[in-house]
């Protein structure tokens, strides 16, 4: 239960008026022409997000505001779900849990005090502040006199200092066309562009800690994102797929609709191994994996690539290493992470709830081909001959064709208890 939920929970309905929600919008707002484009999405983003809740909720669209509203006699339960649920969406900078109250200053100084009462600030004499904006200027009172009136009234009710700089506990009031909006606290939303606004692209999804960050911050600028992993299958188990499976999952509320597609990758890392070049076969495995990610992208008719690939990381991420791989493929190969550090993936990987999966263990195709010495300036003709001898663009194409899908449902292996994926038709027919 959210401070605010505690403080109101007994408030009298009449005096607070209807719970509901409050989206601010980011960076759309500084579109242009086609803002109305962008906005539609966001609409549609936050409906899809809705889906599953036993109740409706309309979306009402402001300038720079999504006001979201639920049926009469809704509890201040439910409006915690909507916003917790909002709070996911690409493309919303705040989402606040607010009192819908009626068009009155009487209304508005009363839900004010009332949304105050119980709150832990009060019990210690905390400093406070009003903030009110006035979007509808027929309102008969100016933005500074609805601060005084309703900071006047609160002081007198319980004693609270005021202060305008930096306070303890800040009251929003925002006067709109029809109804006046009284809120405390807010939940930081996720930022960026809707999803969906920049197109598809595909992620090539490891099971460490960098790809799911890497998906997490593409999403954020409005690309709609699928999942490829590796597997070593048949000379691993299916762990590495069971971790993948989960963080597709945990990235899924940031998007909706994920698809995660398993190439059994073992046979071809074995043939990789058998062709010499020691020093290059961990180049030759990623070059292998983009041509494979670049097929599978044009099946699925994605723009792009995606990898987390972080600047220095890695022998196979030197900037030498980098360039080689480009060459592998057409398609441009976006790399979110290119100038993070560990320590910044992590903390970011955290936050989005995908580092405790990451960090589980499970054997990574990666480790069966793992040389003693890897090349870190690998050179493009090497790589182009001992690709020559495995017939790379065919490997790439067959493993393409063995590709199996895995949907996001709710169905659980019995043996293990973990979420076991459904698999379909390989993504020729996709």
């Amino acid at each position: 239960m959210s401070i605010e939920t505690a403080a109101v929970e007994t408030a009298p309905r009449s005096v607070l008026g209807e719970p509901c929600v409050l989206l601010k919008l980011g960076e759309v707002v500084l579109k242009g022409k086609n803002r109305e484009i962008f906005e539609r999405r966001l609409q549609n983003n936050i409906r899809a997000a809705m889906r599953g809740l036993d109740f409706k909720v309309e979306i009402k669209q402001r300038s720079g505001v999504i006001v979201l509203r639920l049926p009469d006699g809704s509890t201040v339960e439910q409006a915690d779900q909507v916003a917790e649920r909002a709070a996911d969406v690409m493309g919303l900078v705040w989402v606040h849990r607010a009192w819908r109250v009626a068009k009155e200053p009487e209304a508005v100084v009363a839900a004010a005090v009332e949304l105050v009462a119980g709150r832990p600030e009060v019990a210690r004499g905390a400093t406070f502040a009003v903030r009110s904006r006035r979007r509808d200027k027929r309102f008969p009172l100016t933005s500074m006199e609805l601060d005084r009136l309703v900071g006047g009234t609160i002081h007198d009710t319980y004693g609270l200092p005021v202060r305008l700089k930096d306070p303890e506990l800040t009251v929003h009031v925002e006067v709109d066309q029809s109804e006046v909006f009284v809120f405390t606290d807010g939940i930081p939303g996720q930022g960026g562009l809707p999803v969906g606004m920049s197109g598809r692209a595909l992620v090539l999804m490891s099971g460490g800690i960098d790809s799911p960050v890497a998906a997490y911050r593409m999403m954020r600028r409005g690309l709609k994102v699928d999942f490829l992993h590796f597997s070593g299958i048949p000379f691993t188990t299916a762990e590495s797929i069971y971790k993948a499976y989960g963080l597709v999952r945990e990235l899924d509320r940031f998007q909706g609709g994920s698809r995660l597609f398993v190439v059994p990758f073992g046979k071809t890392q074995q043939q990789i191994k058998s062709s010499g070049e020691d020093r290059l076969q961990v180049m030759a495995q990623r070059r292998i994996m983009l041509k494979t990610g670049e097929e599978v992208a044009r099946r699925l008719g994605a723009g792009a690539l995606i990898t987390g690939d972080s600047l220095g990381q890695v022998a196979s991420q030197t900037l030498t290493n980098i360039t080689a791989q480009d060459d592998a493929v057409d398609i441009p190969v976006l790399r979110p992470l290119i100038g993070m550090d560990k320590t910044e993936i992590m903390a970011e990987a955290r936050r989005i709830r995908t580092l405790a999966i990451s960090e589980l263990p499970d054997e990574d195709c990666c480790s069966l081909l793992a040389p003693r010495r890897a090349e870190t300036k690998a050179k493009i003709e090497d790589l182009r001959k001992m690709e020559k001898r495995l017939d790379a663009e065919e490997v790439a194409v067959r493993l393409a064709d063995n590709l199996q899908e895995y949907r996001l449902d709710q169905t659980t292996d019995q043996a293990s208890g973990q979420a076991a994926p459904a698999t379909s038709e390989p993504a020729t027919r996709a």
